[in-house]
Protein backbone atom coordinates (compact mmCIF):
# COMPACT_ATOMS: atom_id res chain seq x y z
CA UNK A 1 0.00 0.00 0.00
CA UNK A 2 1.24 3.53 -0.64
CA UNK A 3 2.13 5.63 1.79
CA UNK A 4 -0.28 9.15 2.16
CA UNK A 5 2.36 11.56 0.83
CA UNK A 6 2.36 9.55 -1.86
CA UNK A 7 -1.22 10.18 -2.80
CA UNK A 8 -1.65 14.01 -2.87
CA UNK A 9 -0.34 14.14 -6.09
CA UNK A 10 -3.18 11.97 -7.86
CA UNK A 11 -5.74 14.77 -6.05
CA UNK A 12 -6.14 18.58 -7.10
CA UNK A 13 -4.44 20.19 -4.26
CA UNK A 14 -1.44 22.26 -5.36
CA UNK A 15 1.82 22.74 -3.65
CA UNK A 16 4.52 21.11 -2.30
CA UNK A 17 4.23 18.67 0.80
CA UNK A 18 5.80 19.94 4.07
CA UNK A 19 5.00 17.45 6.64
CA UNK A 20 2.71 14.81 6.66
CA UNK A 21 1.67 13.00 10.45
CA UNK A 22 -0.16 9.26 11.23
CA UNK A 23 -3.30 10.24 12.74
CA UNK A 24 -4.65 6.76 15.24
CA UNK A 25 -7.66 8.15 16.72
CA UNK A 26 -9.96 5.93 14.16
CA UNK A 27 -10.62 2.40 14.76
CA UNK A 28 -11.89 1.49 11.01
CA UNK A 29 -9.87 3.76 8.60
CA UNK A 30 -5.97 4.46 8.02
CA UNK A 31 -6.07 8.49 8.65
CA UNK A 32 -2.69 11.03 8.22
CA UNK A 33 -2.76 14.34 8.39
CA UNK A 34 -1.15 16.41 5.43
CA UNK A 35 0.41 19.95 5.23
CA UNK A 36 0.93 20.97 2.30
CA UNK A 37 2.72 24.99 0.93
CA UNK A 38 0.92 26.75 -1.84
CA UNK A 39 1.67 30.12 -2.72
CA UNK A 40 3.26 30.87 0.49
CA UNK A 41 -0.01 29.47 2.47
CA UNK A 42 0.23 26.55 4.51
CA UNK A 43 -3.38 24.23 3.96
CA UNK A 44 -3.86 21.19 5.63
CA UNK A 45 -5.69 17.91 4.16
CA UNK A 46 -6.55 14.47 5.88
CA UNK A 47 -5.82 11.77 3.67
CA UNK A 48 -7.27 8.17 4.65
CA UNK A 49 -7.25 4.68 3.31
CA UNK A 50 -10.75 3.18 3.15
CA UNK A 51 -11.18 -0.15 5.02
CA UNK A 52 -12.30 -2.80 2.42
CA UNK A 53 -12.90 -5.01 5.03
CA UNK A 54 -15.33 -3.63 6.66
CA UNK A 55 -16.64 -1.04 3.66
CA UNK A 56 -17.20 -3.43 0.75
CA UNK A 57 -18.76 -1.03 -1.76
CA UNK A 58 -15.91 1.79 -1.19
CA UNK A 59 -17.27 3.76 -3.99
CA UNK A 60 -21.11 3.53 -3.13
CA UNK A 61 -19.89 4.64 0.45
CA UNK A 62 -18.32 7.62 -1.17
CA UNK A 63 -21.01 8.35 -3.94
CA UNK A 64 -22.90 8.65 -0.15
CA UNK A 65 -20.59 11.25 1.20
CA UNK A 66 -20.08 13.41 -1.78
CA UNK A 67 -24.17 13.81 -2.13
CA UNK A 68 -24.84 14.26 1.22
CA UNK A 69 -22.12 16.87 2.07
CA UNK A 70 -23.11 18.43 -1.17
CA UNK A 71 -26.61 18.62 0.11
CA UNK A 72 -25.33 20.41 3.66
CA UNK A 73 -23.01 22.88 1.59
CA UNK A 74 -26.15 23.96 -0.23
CA UNK A 75 -27.78 24.27 3.01
CA UNK A 76 -24.79 26.08 4.85
CA UNK A 77 -24.72 28.73 2.05
CA UNK A 78 -28.33 29.04 1.81
CA UNK A 79 -28.36 30.34 5.65
CA UNK A 80 -25.05 32.69 5.90
CA UNK A 81 -22.57 29.75 7.38
CA UNK A 82 -19.55 28.97 6.79
CA UNK A 83 -18.85 25.54 4.49
CA UNK A 84 -15.51 25.61 5.11
CA UNK A 85 -16.26 24.54 8.52
CA UNK A 86 -19.55 23.67 9.05
CA UNK A 87 -19.42 20.18 6.45
CA UNK A 88 -16.69 18.00 5.57
CA UNK A 89 -15.31 18.96 1.97
CA UNK A 90 -14.20 15.85 -0.24
CA UNK A 91 -10.96 16.48 -2.37
CA UNK A 92 -11.90 15.26 -6.20
CA UNK A 93 -8.75 13.76 -7.98
CA UNK A 94 -7.40 14.83 -10.75
CA UNK A 95 -9.79 13.32 -13.18
CA UNK A 96 -12.38 14.35 -11.35
CA UNK A 97 -13.06 10.81 -8.71
CA UNK A 98 -13.52 11.43 -4.91
CA UNK A 99 -11.42 8.67 -4.52
CA UNK A 100 -7.76 6.77 -6.06
CA UNK A 101 -7.31 3.51 -6.02
CA UNK A 102 -3.37 2.44 -5.92
CA UNK A 103 -2.30 -0.63 -7.68
CA UNK A 104 -2.44 -2.69 -4.81
CA UNK A 105 -6.43 -1.97 -4.72
CA UNK A 106 -6.71 0.42 -2.00
CA UNK A 107 -9.03 3.31 -1.72
CA UNK A 108 -7.67 6.41 -1.10
CA UNK A 109 -9.90 9.84 -0.10
CA UNK A 110 -9.01 13.25 0.86
CA UNK A 111 -10.86 15.79 3.01
CA UNK A 112 -10.04 19.49 3.70
CA UNK A 113 -8.79 19.22 7.29
CA UNK A 114 -11.10 21.57 9.40
CA UNK A 115 -8.66 23.47 11.90
CA UNK A 116 -9.11 24.95 15.88
CA UNK A 117 -11.46 22.51 16.70
CA UNK A 118 -11.02 18.86 18.31
CA UNK A 119 -12.93 15.89 19.07
CA UNK A 120 -13.77 14.30 22.59
CA UNK A 121 -13.80 10.61 23.88
CA UNK A 122 -14.93 11.60 26.88
CA UNK A 123 -18.20 14.21 28.19
CA UNK A 124 -16.26 16.37 30.16
CA UNK A 125 -18.96 19.39 30.93
CA UNK A 126 -22.92 18.85 29.59
CA UNK A 127 -23.06 21.99 27.92
CA UNK A 128 -20.32 20.52 25.13
CA UNK A 129 -23.13 17.26 25.26
CA UNK A 130 -25.87 19.44 24.97
CA UNK A 131 -24.03 21.54 21.77
CA UNK A 132 -23.62 17.61 20.61
CA UNK A 133 -26.67 17.16 20.65
CA UNK A 134 -27.63 20.51 18.42
CA UNK A 135 -25.12 19.40 15.84
CA UNK A 136 -26.56 15.26 15.36
CA UNK A 137 -29.91 16.98 15.26
CA UNK A 138 -29.08 19.70 12.49
CA UNK A 139 -27.64 17.10 10.40
CA UNK A 140 -30.73 15.50 10.58
CA UNK A 141 -32.55 18.41 9.49
CA UNK A 142 -29.77 19.51 7.46
CA UNK A 143 -31.13 16.02 5.32
CA UNK A 144 -34.55 15.84 5.88
CA UNK A 145 -35.30 16.85 2.49
CA UNK A 146 -32.40 14.42 1.10
CA UNK A 147 -34.27 11.47 -0.99
CA UNK A 148 -32.94 8.68 1.11
CA UNK A 149 -33.33 6.21 -2.06
CA UNK A 150 -30.09 7.78 -3.20
CA UNK A 151 -28.42 6.27 -1.18
CA UNK A 152 -26.38 2.94 -0.90
CA UNK A 153 -26.90 0.95 2.07
CA UNK A 154 -23.00 0.72 3.51
CA UNK A 155 -23.40 -2.24 5.48
CA UNK A 156 -26.47 -4.35 5.18
CA UNK A 157 -28.16 -4.30 8.25
CA UNK A 158 -26.27 -2.16 10.17
CA UNK A 159 -28.53 -1.45 12.93
CA UNK A 160 -30.90 -4.30 12.33
CA UNK A 161 -30.97 -5.54 15.64
CA UNK A 162 -32.52 -9.07 15.38
CA UNK A 163 -30.30 -9.69 12.54
CA UNK A 164 -27.58 -8.85 15.21
CA UNK A 165 -29.64 -11.54 17.83
CA UNK A 166 -29.37 -14.22 14.95
CA UNK A 167 -25.68 -13.40 14.96
CA UNK A 168 -25.23 -13.89 18.42
CA UNK A 169 -27.02 -17.28 18.50
CA UNK A 170 -24.86 -18.77 15.67
CA UNK A 171 -22.11 -17.59 17.18
CA UNK A 172 -23.47 -19.90 20.60
CA UNK A 173 -24.11 -22.55 18.02
CA UNK A 174 -20.89 -22.65 16.73
CA UNK A 175 -18.59 -21.76 19.63
CA UNK A 176 -15.44 -22.00 18.05
CA UNK A 177 -13.17 -21.46 20.82
CA UNK A 178 -15.48 -23.14 23.22
CA UNK A 179 -15.76 -20.05 25.37
CA UNK A 180 -19.96 -19.96 25.46
CA UNK A 181 -19.60 -21.47 29.14
CA UNK A 182 -18.25 -18.56 30.44
CA UNK A 183 -21.02 -16.46 29.07
CA UNK A 184 -24.18 -18.45 30.44
CA UNK A 185 -25.38 -15.15 32.53
CA UNK A 186 -24.34 -12.76 29.42
CA UNK A 187 -26.73 -15.20 27.12
CA UNK A 188 -29.29 -15.37 29.41
CA UNK A 189 -30.10 -11.73 29.67
CA UNK A 190 -30.42 -11.31 25.88
CA UNK A 191 -32.83 -13.88 25.73
CA UNK A 192 -35.39 -12.70 28.50
CA UNK A 193 -35.26 -9.58 26.45
CA UNK A 194 -35.56 -11.22 23.07
CA UNK A 195 -39.05 -10.03 22.53
CA UNK A 196 -37.63 -6.24 23.05
CA UNK A 197 -35.01 -6.35 20.36
CA UNK A 198 -36.97 -6.42 17.38
CA UNK A 199 -39.49 -3.36 18.83
CA UNK A 200 -37.98 -0.85 16.25
CA UNK A 201 -37.41 -2.58 13.21
CA UNK A 202 -41.28 -3.88 13.82
CA UNK A 203 -42.35 -0.47 14.29
CA UNK A 204 -40.18 0.45 11.50
CA UNK A 205 -41.99 -2.63 9.27
CA UNK A 206 -45.40 -1.19 10.24
CA UNK A 207 -44.61 2.00 8.36
CA UNK A 208 -44.84 3.79 12.20
CA UNK A 209 -41.15 4.51 12.50
CA UNK A 210 -40.10 6.44 9.52
CA UNK A 211 -36.57 5.59 7.45
CA UNK A 212 -34.96 8.45 7.25
CA UNK A 213 -31.39 10.00 5.99
CA UNK A 214 -29.48 9.21 9.38
CA UNK A 215 -25.44 8.91 10.40
CA UNK A 216 -25.65 5.29 12.42
CA UNK A 217 -22.68 6.21 14.32
CA UNK A 218 -23.25 8.99 16.31
CA UNK A 219 -20.35 8.98 19.40
CA UNK A 220 -19.94 11.69 20.87
CA UNK A 221 -16.38 11.44 18.99
CA UNK A 222 -18.08 11.65 15.83
CA UNK A 223 -18.58 15.35 15.90
CA UNK A 224 -16.19 18.60 16.19
CA UNK A 225 -16.14 20.65 18.66
CA UNK A 226 -14.78 24.34 18.37
CA UNK A 227 -11.53 24.74 20.11
CA UNK A 228 -12.79 28.45 21.53
CA UNK A 229 -16.68 28.22 22.24
CA UNK A 230 -17.09 24.52 22.51
CA UNK A 231 -20.23 24.51 19.85
CA UNK A 232 -20.40 21.91 17.60
CA UNK A 233 -19.25 22.33 14.39
CA UNK A 234 -19.23 19.61 11.79
CA UNK A 235 -20.54 15.85 11.92
CA UNK A 236 -17.82 13.03 10.78
CA UNK A 237 -17.11 10.09 9.98
CA UNK A 238 -19.78 9.26 7.10
CA UNK A 239 -19.11 6.01 5.76
CA UNK A 240 -22.43 4.89 7.13
CA UNK A 241 -24.86 7.82 6.05
CA UNK A 242 -27.79 5.88 4.66
CA UNK A 243 -31.41 5.50 5.31
CA UNK A 244 -32.02 4.61 9.20
CA UNK A 245 -34.10 5.26 12.49
CA UNK A 246 -33.77 8.57 14.24
CA UNK A 247 -34.43 6.24 17.46
CA UNK A 248 -31.63 4.65 16.54
CA UNK A 249 -29.01 7.96 16.07
CA UNK A 250 -30.35 9.01 19.34
CA UNK A 251 -30.20 5.82 20.78
CA UNK A 252 -26.38 4.77 19.91
CA UNK A 253 -25.06 8.53 21.25
CA UNK A 254 -27.12 8.13 24.08
CA UNK A 255 -25.41 4.63 24.97
CA UNK A 256 -21.70 6.36 24.04
CA UNK A 257 -21.95 9.78 25.34
CA UNK A 258 -23.59 9.20 29.16
CA UNK A 259 -22.54 6.23 30.28
CA UNK A 260 -20.60 7.36 33.90
CA UNK A 261 -17.78 4.68 33.27
CA UNK A 262 -15.57 3.88 30.17
CA UNK A 263 -16.85 1.22 27.78
CA UNK A 264 -14.79 -1.58 29.07
CA UNK A 265 -14.42 -0.71 32.69
CA UNK A 266 -14.77 -3.75 34.57
CA UNK A 267 -15.89 -2.99 37.59
CA UNK A 268 -19.69 -2.88 37.31
CA UNK A 269 -20.58 -0.94 40.02
CA UNK A 270 -19.24 2.43 38.31
CA UNK A 271 -21.35 1.80 35.38
CA UNK A 272 -24.46 3.72 34.89
CA UNK A 273 -26.67 5.98 32.53
CA UNK A 274 -26.01 9.96 33.57
CA UNK A 275 -29.56 11.48 33.38
CA UNK A 276 -27.81 15.16 33.49
CA UNK A 277 -25.98 14.07 30.53
CA UNK A 278 -29.13 12.35 28.82
CA UNK A 279 -31.39 15.26 29.68
CA UNK A 280 -28.34 17.80 28.32
CA UNK A 281 -27.99 15.36 24.91
CA UNK A 282 -31.95 15.02 24.27
CA UNK A 283 -32.18 19.05 24.71
CA UNK A 284 -30.48 19.92 22.34
CA UNK A 285 -31.12 17.35 19.84
CA UNK A 286 -34.66 17.95 20.09
CA UNK A 287 -34.45 22.01 19.65
CA UNK A 288 -32.10 21.28 16.52
CA UNK A 289 -35.17 19.25 14.96
CA UNK A 290 -37.88 21.40 16.24
CA UNK A 291 -41.00 19.40 16.23
CA UNK A 292 -40.26 17.40 13.17
CA UNK A 293 -40.60 13.87 14.80
CA UNK A 294 -43.58 12.19 14.72
CA UNK A 295 -44.94 10.93 18.41
CA UNK A 296 -44.20 7.21 17.53
CA UNK A 297 -40.33 8.72 17.07
CA UNK A 298 -40.33 10.34 20.10
CA UNK A 299 -42.12 8.08 22.35
CA UNK A 300 -39.70 4.89 21.14
CA UNK A 301 -36.01 7.49 21.30
CA UNK A 302 -35.76 6.57 25.28
CA UNK A 303 -36.31 2.71 23.44
CA UNK A 304 -33.59 3.63 21.05
CA UNK A 305 -31.20 4.14 23.75
CA UNK A 306 -31.67 0.81 25.43
CA UNK A 307 -31.78 -1.28 22.30
CA UNK A 308 -28.57 -0.06 20.40
CA UNK A 309 -27.00 -0.47 24.06
CA UNK A 310 -28.21 -4.09 23.75
CA UNK A 311 -27.12 -4.47 20.18
CA UNK A 312 -23.73 -3.18 20.88
CA UNK A 313 -23.48 -5.31 23.94
CA UNK A 314 -24.45 -8.30 21.83
CA UNK A 315 -21.76 -7.83 19.26
CA UNK A 316 -19.19 -7.38 21.57
CA UNK A 317 -20.28 -10.65 23.30
CA UNK A 318 -20.67 -12.50 19.38
CA UNK A 319 -17.04 -11.14 18.99
CA UNK A 320 -15.67 -12.73 22.53
CA UNK A 321 -17.15 -16.02 21.19
CA UNK A 322 -15.87 -15.83 18.04
CA UNK A 323 -12.90 -15.49 19.07
CA UNK A 324 -12.29 -11.89 18.88
CA UNK A 325 -12.12 -11.65 15.20
CA UNK A 326 -13.56 -7.81 14.21
CA UNK A 327 -12.86 -5.57 17.21
CA UNK A 328 -9.23 -4.72 18.73
CA UNK A 329 -8.64 -6.48 22.04
CA UNK A 330 -5.41 -5.13 24.33
CA UNK A 331 -6.27 -7.53 26.88
CA UNK A 332 -7.60 -11.25 27.58
CA UNK A 333 -11.58 -11.53 27.86
CA UNK A 334 -11.81 -7.51 26.36
CA UNK A 335 -14.85 -8.53 24.52
CA UNK A 336 -16.41 -9.93 27.56
CA UNK A 337 -15.92 -7.22 29.60
CA UNK A 338 -17.12 -4.72 27.22
CA UNK A 339 -20.10 -6.81 26.39
CA UNK A 340 -20.56 -7.23 30.76
CA UNK A 341 -19.89 -3.46 30.65
CA UNK A 342 -23.15 -2.86 28.29
CA UNK A 343 -25.15 -4.99 29.98
CA UNK A 344 -24.60 -2.99 32.98
CA UNK A 345 -25.38 0.04 31.34
CA UNK A 346 -29.13 -1.16 29.59
CA UNK A 347 -29.67 -2.55 33.04
CA UNK A 348 -29.11 1.13 34.54
CA UNK A 349 -31.37 2.35 32.04
CA UNK A 350 -33.77 -0.60 32.66
CA UNK A 351 -33.52 1.40 36.42
CA UNK A 352 -34.09 4.55 35.08
CA UNK A 353 -36.61 4.29 32.23
CA UNK A 354 -39.41 6.02 33.23
CA UNK A 355 -37.31 9.08 33.98
CA UNK A 356 -35.49 9.13 30.53
CA UNK A 357 -39.05 9.01 28.88
CA UNK A 358 -40.33 12.28 31.19
CA UNK A 359 -37.12 14.05 30.46
CA UNK A 360 -37.99 13.60 26.44
CA UNK A 361 -41.47 14.61 27.65
CA UNK A 362 -40.19 17.74 28.26
CA UNK A 363 -38.65 18.73 25.28
CA UNK A 364 -41.67 17.14 23.17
Amino acid sequence: MKEAQDIIQFFRIPGEILNFQPMNSGHINTTSKVSVVDNGKIKFYTVQAINTNVFKNPEGVMSNIVKVTTHIKKKIESAGGNTTRGVLTVIMTKDDKPFYIDEEGTYWRIYRYIDKCHTQNKVEDPKTLYNAGLGFGNFQNQLADFPKEDLFETIVDFHNTPVRYKQLLDAIKNDPEDRVKECQEEIKFFEDRVDELGRLTSLEAEGKLPLRVTHNDTKFNNILIDDATNEAISVIDLDTVMPGLVTSDFGDAIRFATNTAAEDETDLSKIGISLELFDAFAKGFLKALDGKLNDTEMDNLAWGAKIMTMECGMRFLADYINGDVYFKIHREKHNLDRARNQIALAKSMEENFDKMQEIIKKYK
